[in-house]
């Protein structure tokens, strides 16, 4: 297991996803540490050998599935391939005037079993507004997965959770941010406004 963590830091590393710095992250807070995984997933090669592996933890745990729906921008990617990897649809929410919603004809059915995938998770907050726009759907949310836990697994999603590279980094709301006390202007990366 930690042989494996560390070949996923790595490939972080190597491929310039794991920056070092002061960012404002797509929740509000302030952070040191921001994960880019577009900058991985970009490389369909390297997009398939993340969602196999998620994809593992799915089956090891017995869980069905019938479809894959990620919130946009960022788990759009790694959703498709989590659908691929377990020979399901895959579809995506968007924010439309602030409220995360399917579109484009997309549905959850009745009954149908559903699992949340996102890059990153660092609060929950758009694996929450996920699985919250699928309650009025009539399907079952069963589990969530995420390349990246930057909570160290502290966040409740209310069910089953799983990612590949799980750390505990440290997040500071603006106020409250040492290195904005020290003058320095935080960088904004993620896809949320």
């Amino acid at each position: 297991m930690q042989q494996r963590q560390e070949e996923l830091r790595e490939l972080f590393r190597e491929n310039k996803a794991l920056l070092n710095g002061h960012f404002k992250l797509s929740s509000g807070l302030h952070s040191d540490t921001y994960f880019q995984a577009a900058l991985i997933l970009q490389y369909p090669k390297e997009a398939a050998w993340l969602a196999e592996e998620l994809a593992k933890k799915i089956k090891e745990n017995n869980i069905k599935v019938d479809v894959v729906v990620s919130p946009a921008l960022g788990g759009v990617i790694i959703g498709h391939e989590m659908g691929r990897a377990l020979g399901v649809r895959a579809i995506f929410t968007e924010r439309v005037d602030g409220k995360v919603s399917l579109r484009r004809g997309f549905f959850a059915g009745k009954d149908e079993k559903v699992l949340v995938v996102e890059d990153v998770i660092t609060t929950g907050l758009s694996t929450k507004e996920v699985i919250d726009s699928l309650k009025s759907t009539g399907s079952e949310t069963v589990a969530a997965v995420s390349i990246v836990d930057r909570s160290a697994g502290k966040v409740d999603l209310g069910v089953p959770r799983f990612s590949l590279l799980s750390l505990d980094v440290k997040t500071f709301k603006e106020d409250k941010c040492p290195m904005c006390k020290a003058g320095s202007c935080a960088v904004k990366h993620g896809s949320r406004k």
